[in-house]
């Protein structure tokens, strides 16, 4: 949600001293300094979610002395939009597109005290209703998509505790490092050396963070200029990666400033060639069981199983057997061939 920051707001109370004190001295300027550090995406969410981005790492913050408590996100400063309005339009998308399903994260909460949590957390079941997914079930895109679940939402706080249609805090693994070389390695240091937890969700962050020597040695740069110069390097990364239920298995890849390369195109990439591959194994298994059956079986083919296959539209299938097929004929030449008998 860093897209829409608003230059004229107050520092968020969890910035570092120095920040803080540079405001007091130079409250407009400052303002402007930070929101080049602290602006992270350039598209909106509805933009965002039309570009094919599904995960949203969501910092919700209550204003100081808001005697309203309108909830705005947060990232350095607070948005100018506040959370109600996103996440109306956010329900309406998912309405107009009732395949798709999302996760929220919903974090750190600066500012709200119980009775926030709770009003917030029935606008949440109100807004999404039996779009939310429950925390007790295991959920697949079959299951969501047969119960019309399209939202997973986290939310990382206790007053959710009671709450089963909230998930609880998701892992997510930020390297907080200045150079794509240190977030790559961060990364990899830890699929080697813990993995991931195959029964809860982790986020893998591509993101880079400046600290206070970096920003005074690029003093006219902006985070945007950081990231797109690291970007080479951290898409070359992701295409390594495989996504499924090894230890070593991505789960959820974020990103910066999403929109400006392909990173979307092979996170997505990244499940087709999973998909692919469990389809291949699937098909493989049916060969084997129906190679097993047509052995016991007389009168029937492998032409017409072949056949049968292509015209229900499972065309790799029928390639499976049409070549399961050729290695059978072959195997049949070479043991009647009377040379290799003899």
């Amino acid at each position: 949600m860093a897209y829409c920051l608003d230059s004229s707001s107050m520092l968020e109370p969890n910035e570092p001293t120095w920040l803080k004190e540079l405001e007091h001295i130079l409250p407009g300027p400052i303002n402007y300094f930070i929101m080049n550090w602290a602006t992270t995406q350039e598209l909106t969410i509805i933009e965002q979610l039309e570009a094919g981005v599904r995960y949203f790492d969501l910092r919700i913050a209550c204003k100081p002395d808001d005697r309203n408590h309108t909830l705005y996100f947060v990232h350095g400063l607070y948005t100018t939009v506040t959370v109600e309005e996103t996440f109306k339009d956010v329900a309406q998308w998912l309405t107009q597109h009732p395949k798709e399903v999302i996760i929220l994260a919903c974090s750190h909460f600066d500012g709200l005290d119980n009775d926030d949590h709770q009003k917030f957390i029935a606008r949440l079941n109100q807004l999404f209703s039996k779009k939310l997914c429950p925390y007790t079930v295991i959920p697949s895109l079959q299951l969501c998509w047969d119960q019309k679940y399209q939202v997973i939402l986290s939310y990382d706080n206790d007053a959710a505790s009671s709450h089963q249609e909230l998930w609880p805090k998701m892992d997510y693994w930020w390297a907080n490092k200045t150079s794509a070389s240190q977030v790559m390695e961060y990364l990899d240091n830890r699929l080697q050396s813990s993995g991931r937890d195959c029964s809860l969700f982790f986020v893998a962050g591509l993101n880079l963070t400046e600290d206070a020597s970096y920003v005074f040695e690029h003093l006219f740069s902006s985070m945007k200029e950081m990231t797109l110069q690291a970007y080479p390097d951290l898409l070359g990364w992701v295409k390594n990666q495989c996504c499924g239920q090894g230890k070593t298995c991505i789960n959820i890849i974020a990103a910066d400033f999403v929109g400006v390369n392909d990173f979307v195109h092979l996170v997505y990439q990244l499940n087709w060639n999973k998909s692919v591959q469990q389809k291949e194994e699937a098909n493989e298994v049916v060969v084997r069981a129906v190679s097993i059956k047509l052995g016991e079986a007389a009168g029937i083919s492998y032409s017409e199983i072949t056949t049968k296959a292509y015209k229900c539209g499972c065309t790799k299938l029928a390639i499976k057997f049409c070549k399961h097929q050729e290695q059978n004929t072959l195997k049949d030449l070479f043991n009647q061939d009377d040379d290799h008998k003899k």
